[in-house]
């Protein structure tokens, strides 16, 4: 296994409420994406490269159907995409128009796309829950992306639901919501996040041994200790 595969399977058992904290003691408070929610109930965590793709508000020349038929299009951005990568889509948070339907899922799915991460909505609900491809997005509307986007181009840096996304950046998503790791600081991010998940189930025993929280959370010098020595 791949050092990179390696940290994409620790990452895969931290939550998004972990690797918050972890950035934020880093000094990265704006990582995680507004309105990016697990379509279905009980989606596994995921966790893939950032594939980027940008909408900017729709412009009448230009936001037509003819227009998915050129070369820059969502189709051929997602012809582009590599397998594993999570496609994180910049709809500048409009919820009147569906970013992408059923048979685009349907073909993400069938290139091996890990996720689809947006901070906008998609349409034909029932047909892309059916694809089978996970997605985190912020609901569904029936008009078609042209309504109210124009699509412009994808690997380059966007803003998905208020946060700085750049093209092969670490994104995680879970039931919390969709995380950004910035692709320089993945390995020390992995190895704290391991090591903040493992003092926090610590103290969750603590807590239900009946230890009171002062002192513990955040721990002091002796809780401190008395972790240490739990690791043996």
């Amino acid at each position: 296994m791949s050092q990179e595969n390696e940290l994409f399977a620790a990452l895969r058992s931290v939550a998004t409420a972990t690797i918050t904290t972890v950035l934020l003691k880093k000094g990265l408070r704006n990582v995680w994406m507004r309105g990016t929610k697990p379509l279905r109930e009980g989606e596994p965590r995921r966790v893939g490269r950032a594939f980027t793709l940008r909408f900017v508000p729709a412009r009448e020349d230009l936001a037509t159907p003819e227009s998915w038929s050129s070369p820059i299009s969502t189709r051929g951005a997602i012809e582009a995409m590599p397998e594993g990568c999570i496609a994180v889509v910049d709809a500048m948070g409009i919820t009147n128009a569906g970013i992408f339907g059923d048979i685009l899922c349907a073909r993400m799915h069938k290139r091996g796309v890990a996720a689809l991460v947006t901070d906008g909505v998609v349409r034909d609900i029932a047909g892309v829950e059916a694809t089978g491809l996970p997605v985190w997005c912020n609901g569904a509307a029936a008009p078609p992306s042209v309504a109210g986007l124009t699509f412009v181009n994808w690997q380059e840096p966007i803003g998905c639901g208020g946060v700085a996304v750049f093209p092969n950046d670490v994104i995680v998503a879970d039931r919390d919501g969709a995380v950004a790791i910035p692709q320089a600081l993945l390995e020390d991010v992995t190895a704290a996040c391991i090591e903040q998940e493992r003092l926090e189930q610590w103290i969750m025993e603590e807590v239900e041994r009946g230890v009171p929280l002062p002192g513990l959370y955040p721990p002091n010098a002796e809780a401190k200790a008395r972790y240490e020595k739990s690791k043996g």
